[in-house]
């Protein structure tokens, strides 16, 4: 649930600007004074100073020395009352993340906002440059996927330079662990968690796991698929669990399934479960190119739900992900803290287990 925490300068903001909006006090006339707009609300000189502050910044008043606080009526030019809001992801065009991409622009869209969009590619160095080209032009605020997430956060002082210019940002899917910002997650411990249990459950006691491990979304995954064994009394033998980064994505994972499946009969794992569903589907085809089918001899299970999971022969048990949802609260979020200085809590949605063709029960 949404925590809308309104400080009092901005309540004293709307105030304001329902006074100037509906004509009650009309451009070029005098504001009361701060002792006088502080005594009628019973609020500090500071908070109304603040307050003050805001408008002026916003074009709806102006301080002239020695004379007073005037109202204005803003004539900005069209350029100018477009606001921009940036999303830095570590992907846009594939996977889930157009998924979230529209979910933001259609919530942002319909609250006046435009939006930027930015892709890492997921280096470090292309985060800082995405984060070098959002904060050199005006900006409302930002929405960000860390990068490597589990490698931590070398560009800590473009963050420290966005909080110093008052720009609001939260983060998706993980958050650098440092940074006090409002983040939407999925509760991956949860998620390896449940994919683990489901295939023990059902008889498989040699399960390998694949996961990635520069950022922390694998290693929650990864968490939870060790503790369900533990809980279940099931040893994961060494061999049983492969982690790989970035750049062995296409390769590492693949290869080391088809050394796996390539084991003798009892000796191969029965069950794979996967970081998410793009490698869910690749090792599928190391299974066939193994000669295995798929639940019959290998059960496997994704991670995201995505449009992947059904687009090959066999339908894939996966856990979801809210990618729409996430990506539009997200957006609702972040124009909260902008318009109305709203502080929220982290959101951590919980995973379901969408059962498919993927997962065969052993005798």
């Amino acid at each position: 649930m949404e925590n809308r925490k309104i400080p009092k300068y901005m309540q004293l903001k709307r105030e304001l600007l329902t006074w100037l909006q509906s004509g009650r006090l009309q451009p070029g006339q005098q504001f009361p004074s701060e002792n006088e707009i502080a005594e009628q609300f019973g609020l500090s000189r500071q908070t109304v100073r603040q307050t003050f502050g805001e408008l002026e910044k916003d074009g709806w008043l102006e301080r002239i020395q020695g004379k007073g606080t005037f109202a204005r009526n803003p004539q900005r030019r069209e350029s100018e009352q477009v606001k921009t809001i940036g999303i830095i992801t570590t992907y846009i065009s594939d996977y889930i993340f157009p998924h979230i991409v529209r979910g933001a622009e259609a919530e942002l869209r319909s609250r006046g906002y435009r939006l930027l969009l930015s892709s890492t590619d997921n280096t470090k160095e292309k985060e800082m440059e995405s984060l070098q080209l959002m904060t050199s032009q005006p900006l409302s605020g930002l929405i960000i996927e860390p990068t490597r997430s589990a490698e931590g956060n070398p560009n800590l002082r473009f963050f420290l330079d966005l909080q110093a210019k008052g720009i609001p940002y939260l983060m998706i899917n993980e958050k650098y662990r440092e940074l006090e910002c409002p983040c939407l997650k999925v509760d991956d411990e949860s998620g390896g968690y449940k994919a683990a249990s489901y295939l023990l459950e059902r008889g498989h006691d040699s399960i390998a796991g694949f996961f990635k491990r520069d950022d922390l979304q694998g290693v929650g995954r990864l968490k939870g698929f060790l503790a369900a064994h533990r809980d279940y009394g099931v040893p994961v033998g060494s061999s049983r669990v492969i982690t790989y980064t970035t750049e062995q994505k296409n390769d590492l994972p693949f290869q080391e399934a088809l050394k796996l499946l390539g084991s003798p009969q009892g000796e191969r794992p029965t069950a794979f479960v996967c970081y998410n569903d793009e490698l869910a589907v690749m090792l599928m085809e190391a299974a066939a190119q193994c000669g295995l089918r798929v639940p019959e001899d290998l059960s496997l299970i994704g991670f995201d739900d995505s449009s992947l999971a059904v687009a090959s022969g066999t339908k894939l048990t996966t856990l979801t992900h809210p990618k729409t949802e996430m990506g539009e609260t997200a957006a609702r979020q972040l124009v909260g803290m902008i318009e109305d200085g709203a502080e929220y809590e982290d959101v951590l949605y919980e995973p379901e287990l969408i059962e498919r063709d993927s997962v065969i029960t052993r005798k």
